[in-house]
């Protein structure tokens, strides 16, 4: 599959079958999204494979909305992608870069995570990108380091469903010339 046939054939996948992903497809997965770009380089993204039922149980149970619980109670493997903080957008001086200031963290993560999503794609698995639960609860519930933050879950698993295309906007609609 060519990289535009990733792009536009990659859909959000919210049910899945109980199939087991294997270790190897998922760290072949990570490999490929540490190639995504970051601010000079400094490649904060980190992943958490989650497939411990009685984790998946807690955080779908206690820290997620109902929407996104029923995708987490069903789904092999939940991915917590988190970040190291305090090293995008800033100079060696510990200074900001731009006005963005430290917001620039999240681009990079976000940037990884459509990595990872469509080197999943590739391998015929689905992924959903979450991001409305207990950033709290479940940093606790993951022991994650205080130098970390939890950007977003992704959903990973193979897919039960085939979603159609949404219309998209066109290119007229998108994109301005000056």
């Amino acid at each position: 599959m060519n990289i535009s046939e990733c792009i536009k054939t990659r859909r959000s996948i919210r049910q899945y079958k109980p199939d087991r992903v294997e270790h190897s497809l998922i760290e072949s997965i990570v490999s490929t999204a540490s190639f995504s770009p970051s601010w000079k380089n400094t490649q904060i993204t980190r992943y958490i494979a989650i497939e411990d039922s009685s984790l998946l149980g807690k955080i779908a149970d206690n820290f997620t909305p109902s929407y996104n619980s029923a995708i987490i109670k069903q789904v092999p493997t939940l991915i917590a992608v988190t970040f190291v903080k305090g090293r995008c957008g800033f100079e060696r001086d510990g200074s900001y870069s731009t006005k963005k200031e430290d917001r620039w963290q999240m681009f990079d993560v976000g940037v990884a995570c459509q990595s990872f999503c469509l080197a999943a794609h590739e391998h015929g698995l689905g992924t959903v990108i979450m991001g409305i639960f207990d950033e709290d609860g479940i940093s606790n519930l993951l022991e994650l380091p205080k130098e970390e933050e939890l950007a977003a879950l992704i959903a990973l698993g193979w897919p039960d469903e085939t979603p159609i295309t949404p219309k998209k906007k066109g290119v007229h609609d998108l994109l301005q010339y000056r």
